[in-house]
Parts: C-alpha cells; structure tokens; sequence
C-alpha cells in the first residue's frame, strides 16, 4: 500500500497496555481497592491509576502514533521517541505504585516515591506531545479529527501538570496552601482532565475517522461534528480552567464542574448524532464485529451519563461513584479500545505483511486475519460482565463484583488471545498465508518501511 508508513512502537505499547489491563482486573478478583476499600484509599489509587495509566493512556499513546498521520496525512514527527517514552511512563507509573504503597504504610514514608513518580511521568508524556504536537503543528491546518486529538493533547497537559502537584504535596516537598487545597478538592478536576479531556475526547475525534474508514462511510465535517467539537472543549475549559483555580482557592470545584457537565452533554448529542449517521450511510452493508462493538460501548457511554445524572437528583454522587467510573472505564474506554484493539491489530498485521506483496498475486483480506464467529462470543461476555458488575456496586455486593471481575478476566484474556493469533496470522489459511513478497510480522515492533 503506497505511501502507508507504520509506527515502529505501537504495537509495545498495545503490549504494554494489555499487561496493565491484566493486572488491573487481577486487582478487582482479589478485593485490590473499590469496593472493598474506600474509593480515596490508597490501594484504589493503585488500581485506578494502573487503568487510566497503565492501560488506557498506554493503548492510546500507541494508537495516536499510528492513526494522527492518517488523520491529517503527514508522517509521524520521529518514529525514535516513542521507545524512551513509554520506558519513563512504565517506570513513572511503578513509582507512582510505591507511592501509594507508601501511603497505605507497605514502603517507609521518607522515601521519595511520589516527587520521582511525577518527575518520570511528566518526562514520558513530555515526550509523547512532543512527539504528536509537532506532527501536529506541521499538518496545519487540521482537519476536524486532528483538532479533538489537539484539545485531548492540552488536556493531558493539564491532568499531568495537576498530578505533579499532587505527588510534590503527597512527597512532602511542597506546604504551599493553594497546592494543598488543590490536592484536598481538586482531585475530580484531575480525573475529568485524565478521564474525559484525554482519554474520551481523542476517542471521539479518532472515531469519527476509524468509523469512516472501516464502515465504508463518508467524512463528517459537517456543522454537528463541529458542534461537539467547539461545545466539548468548551465544557473542558469551562470543567479544568474553572475547576483548578476554584479548588486552590478553597471554594471547591462544583459549579464549574456542572457547568462543564451541562454544556458537555450538548456536544455529546452532537456526537451521538453523528454516530447514527455514519453507522446509516455506511457502503459496507455487513457490520464488522469491532464496529458492532465500538457501538456497544458508546451506549455504556450513555448508560454512564444517565446514571451520573440519577446520583446528581438524588444525591447520591458520593456513594455510588465508583460504579459510575467503572461502566465508564471499562464499559466505554475499555470496551471501545477492546473493539478497536481487535480491527487495529489485524489491519496494521495485514498492512506489515501482506503490503509488499500486492500486485505479485493474491493476498488474504484483512478479515482473513480474524475469526469474528469465535470472537464475538467473548466481547458479549466482557460486557455482560460489566453489566453485571455495575449492578453488583450499585446493590453494594463485593463478592458478586469480584466474581463478575473473575469472569471479566477471562474474556478478556480470551479477547487478547484473538489479537495474537492475528499477529501470528494463524487463523489464514495455509495455502494463502505467506504469499509471494509476504514477510511475518514481529509480536512487539513493526518494521517501518515504504509500502
């Protein structure tokens, strides 16, 4: 395929990413934190932060090297950075860990943990908008996608600069009062700048192009699209520039975090309208299991805002929060990255593979790669289990949670096995697997060439 260059290091940080994913529902089976412990105890830092960071930010981070050339056809700044980034990200996060283990009293709390975590993670993600800001810079003028990948790149500019002083207070190293007031009432600020500005809104934007390419549908660039563009980094600006000022302040972060939410949930109308559309005016009839899927998960997306807005009427935000985190973590963020995990890795295989050899004869489609009849029955699972889960936090039943998590963890490895045997094409048949000019494809890195 002419002109298609592939990022060297996306596949490690997928690795990576699914590692995390691991642990993280191992934690869950084990009782690690929420519910079991209090949603502010250090073991639930532990495991939100081995999700937000180690899995979620980790599988983004890779795609976005790999789709933010597509999306605004210009090639990736350097393919070199990518490495030592996710190398300080890894170890900013383990530092991180030791920090919150220093919290709970398992490391001795004159050790340095939490100023070398912020030092670590600020270096790695430095490096990633670095890495996507000059791509960026030199595409301009961006196309709609590249600008809600932009806003998501200000957001995790922000999560990260408020984390770090977080870990200066947590470390000791800093009394200052505003900083202590941030870290006393600022944390939903920093999880709305992590959760929703980075994670969510570059979701949005690269769906809107993943959408279209694999659906066969057109490009929206079309005034709603626009719409939930300008209205969520409004709602961002509104949630983080208010939100940080009035929580150093001591005032607390609520108005500004509503007033986000309100004009927030405009641009996610916008953004479920053209949703619909694309999946209506699609050319590829057949739906393939990651677009089925992918739409699976931006209903959990739904189901999370309608339950938020219950707890709101009824106020009982504080209670029952961490339920709603969980169906947004991994009903949505989870389940669409899955999704998309499972098209990705079969599309960028096939593309390392069997792209030098087209035109010396016939090749396997991307679908010979994957074996959806066999898959799907484990995406239903996973989401069956975020269902349930859910309903187990909701009703306050820790044991149903960890069975469900149980449960959860083995459709999940499942799910990542079905990657791998598309990394290893060994779901092609025999006869067609290694054609003239075919190369296989390495588990870890891609080999960066001119297709």
């Amino acid at each position: 395929m002419p002109g298609v260059t592939l990022s060297r290091w996306t596949m490690s940080y997928f690795a990576a990413a699914l590692i995390f994913l691991l642990i993280a529902e191992l934690l869950m089976v084990a009782g690690y934190g929420y519910p079991a412990t209090a949603i502010a105890a250090p073991e639930t830092l532990i495991l939100v932060h081995v999700t937000a960071i180690g899995w979620l930010s980790l599988l983004l981070c890779g795609a976005l090297y790999q789709f933010v050339p597509v999306l605004i056809a210009h090639p990736i700044h350097s393919q070199t950075l990518p490495l030592p980034a996710l190398a300080f990200l890894i170890a900013g996060l383990g530092a991180l860990i030791a920090g919150f283990l220093q919290l709970a009293g398992f490391i001795a709390p004159h050790a340095l943990c939490f100023p070398v975590a912020g030092f670590l993670l600020s270096i790695g993600f430095a490096l990633v908008l670095w890495n996507l800001g000059k791509t960026l810079w030199a595409a301009r003028p961006l196309t709609l996608p590249a600008r809600f990948v932009t806003v998501g790149l200000l957001s995790i500019a922000a999560t990260v600069l408020i984390g770090v002083i977080f870990t200066l207070v947590l470390g000791g190293l800093t009394e200052h009062g505003h900083f202590i007031n941030l870290l006393q009432s600022g944390v939903p600020v920093h999880a709305v700048a992590g959760l929703v500005g980075w994670l969510t809104f570059i979701a949005m934007g690269v769906s809107y192009r993943l959408l279209a390419m694999f659906m066969l549908a057109p490009e929206l660039d079309g005034p709603t699209t626009r719409s939930a563009l300008y209205l969520g980094a409004a709602a961002l600006g509104v949630a983080i520039l208010g939100g940080v000022p009035a929580s150093m302040a001591g005032i607390g972060p609520t108005i500004p975090l509503l007033m986000g939410f309100a004009i927030g949930l405009l641009a996610l109308g916008f953004y479920a309208r053209d949703i619909l559309y694309l999946y209506r005016t699609r050319r590829r009839r057949k739906i393939e299991l990651n677009s089925r899927m992918a739409a699976i998960a931006v209903g959990n997306l739904a189901a999370a805002i309608v339950l938020l807005i219950a707890l709101l009427i009824s106020d009982n935000v504080d209670r029952y929060i961490g339920a709603v985190v969980f169906l947004f973590a991994f009903g949505w963020l989870s389940g669409l990255g899955l999704a998309k995990l499972y098209k990705i890795t079969a599309f960028l295989t096939w593309l390392e593979c069997y792209g030098p050899a087209l035109g010396k004869g016939p090749t396997p489609r991307v679908q010979d790669l994957v074996t959806e009849p066999r898959a799907i029955k484990w995406f239903w699972l996973y989401f069956a289990t975020v269902w349930c889960g859910t309903i187990f936090l909701i009703a306050e039943i820790p044991l149903g949670f960890r069975i469900t998590s149980a449960i959860m963890l083995i459709a999940t490895i499942a799910i990542i096995n079905e990657l791998l045997r598309a990394r290893r094409l060994l779901d092609v048949k025999a006869e067609i697997r290694m054609p003239k000019g075919a190369s296989s494809a390495h588990l870890l890195y891609a080999q960066v060439k001119k297709a």
